[in-house]
């Protein structure tokens, strides 16, 4: 079984706005239902569980309903900090899944992700155990020597850029959360699960992404997303 694990629990303060930026309606759908729908129009994703912001619950069940979002099977409670509600996501699963099952985790404020991005997350831990979403990184990225200065850079080639989604096999991923919470290891700041999992001694393997699959934070990355919605590719690009 392969399960869909979306994170929609924060409150999207950056965004500016009065409700969760999840909830924001772009052309008279929430952000969250074209996140949802992406995992809903796969074939290989069996079921759905979202971590929703408290409060929330009934107002997601309710769009799900609207939007025929019929693979939403659970919708839990999100906690204080983005490592908790994914932890909380995993630990509801405990007794409704199998060891082999593959949970695939995604943020809730990624509503761009593209059928083949889902198809190789969940090829590639198939056969590693894991995979994460990755793409070149394009731009020079150099070192801080001081706050004015440097006198060193980082070869782009020995790096890429990961995102969500980001798929394990469920008893890595529940040993990992249980381990990590325990012994206070990769769960602070801006740590993920692909972050924790490295800081776990854990080699994570690199599945297709998209330059496209971008995330909502600001409101400049709405007007983004809104471009993206409005644009056909050029049918002479190969």
């Amino acid at each position: 079984m392969n399960i869909a694990l979306i994170i929609a629990g924060g409150s999207g303060s950056r965004m500016g706005q009065d409700i969760p930026k999840q909830f924001i309606n772009v052309y008279d759908k929430p952000v969250i239902i074209y996140t949802l729908e992406g995992f809903q129009n796969h074939p290989e994703i069996d079921v759905i569980e979202v971590v929703c912001l408290e409060g929330w619950h009934e107002v997601l069940w309710a769009y799900a309903r609207q939007f025929n979002i019929s693979k939403l099977k659970w919708v839990i409670s999100g906690g204080k900090t983005g490592q908790e509600s994914i932890k909380n996501g995993v630990c509801f699963l405990k007794d409704k899944c199998s060891e082999d099952d593959i949970v695939i985790i995604h943020d809730g404020i990624r509503p761009l992700v593209d059928s083949y991005v889902l198809t190789d997350v969940i090829k590639t831990c198939s056969k590693h155990g894991n995979a994460v979403t990755s793409s070149p990184f394009n731009e020079q990225l150099f070192v801080l020597d001081d706050e004015f200065s440097t006198v060193e850079y980082i070869k782009r080639e020995t790096i890429k850029k990961v995102a969500t989604p980001q798929a394990y096999k469920f008893e890595k991923l529940n040993w990992a959360y249980e381990k990590a919470f325990k012994e206070q290891i990769g769960i602070f700041g801006s740590s993920y699960t692909n972050t924790m999992m490295v800081e776990l001694g854990e080699r994570l393997y690199f599945a297709t992404g998209s330059d496209k699959n971008i995330k909502l934070t600001t409101r400049d990355d709405l007007e983004i997303f809104k471009s993206y919605l409005n644009t056909n590719k050029a049918k002479w690009l190969k």
